[in-house]
């Protein structure tokens, strides 16, 4: 028991730097002025996660497959310590310079809170198809460059899509300050949505195996 509490007391600090890097690319986004070149610079918080082993419930639900049913509290914890790192940034820094982003995050945010609870779930599972093309991709194909491309086009594509990120959207909306019971649900449904993303494309991999 004290080494599982333990455990879940690791990923818990290692989603909470998940959360931090997808603030940083959050915020590279927000300050880039283009939305193609934000959906680039974006990518660093994935590689930040990626290359330094932090926890992204976004990333983890990809490879749930198969797992005992207690990584269902895993993920519960990962999805915590991600939110806490992602609205702890953006509190953060709404304290610094960095605030005179909060129009944009704002405009952001009303676009979120006035489309559909379909429409979100439907964003993220797109979202979440490309984050298991990122994460797959870095764990199996083979070369750097195809790793690297495979990591870049996964984040780049589903952002300027405006695919739904659950992680990122906990910044965005801490950080325009528009959280309400509403906000909550939305969160909740986008976080549906990335779950069956990540889920679909392993499930559709095992059936078609061939023997």
């Amino acid at each position: 028991m004290k080494k599982r509490v333990l455990g879940l007391g690791k990923d818990f600090l290692l989603a909470c730097m998940a959360g931090v890097s997808i603030s940083v690319g959050c915020v590279a986004y927000l300050s880039s002025g283009s939305k193609i070149i934000g959906s680039l610079v974006f990518a660093v918080g994935l590689f930040m996660i990626i290359f330094l082993n932090f926890n992204l419930y976004t990333g983890k639900i990809c490879f749930a497959l198969g797992k005992k049913p207690s990584y269902i509290l895993d993920l519960a914890v990962i999805w915590l310590g991600d939110f806490l790192g992602a609205a702890g940034s953006a509190q953060i820094l709404s304290l610094t310079r960095l605030s005179s982003l909060y129009n944009v995050a704002q405009g952001i945010v009303a676009a979120k809170l006035t489309d559909g609870f379909l429409s979100l779930f439907v964003l993220g599972v797109c979202c979440n198809i490309m984050i298991f093309l990122a994460v797959y991709g870095v764990a199996n194909f083979k070369g750097e460059i195809a790793k690297m491309l495979a990591l870049l086009f996964g984040v780049s594509i589903f952002v300027l899509c405006g695919f739904e990120h659950c992680v990122a959207d906990m910044f965005y909306f801490t950080f325009a300050r528009a959280w309400s019971f509403d906000a909550i649900l939305r969160i909740l449904v986008i976080t549906l949505g990335n779950t069956v993303g990540g889920l679909l494309v392993p499930v559709v991999m095992k059936i078609t195996k061939k023997d």
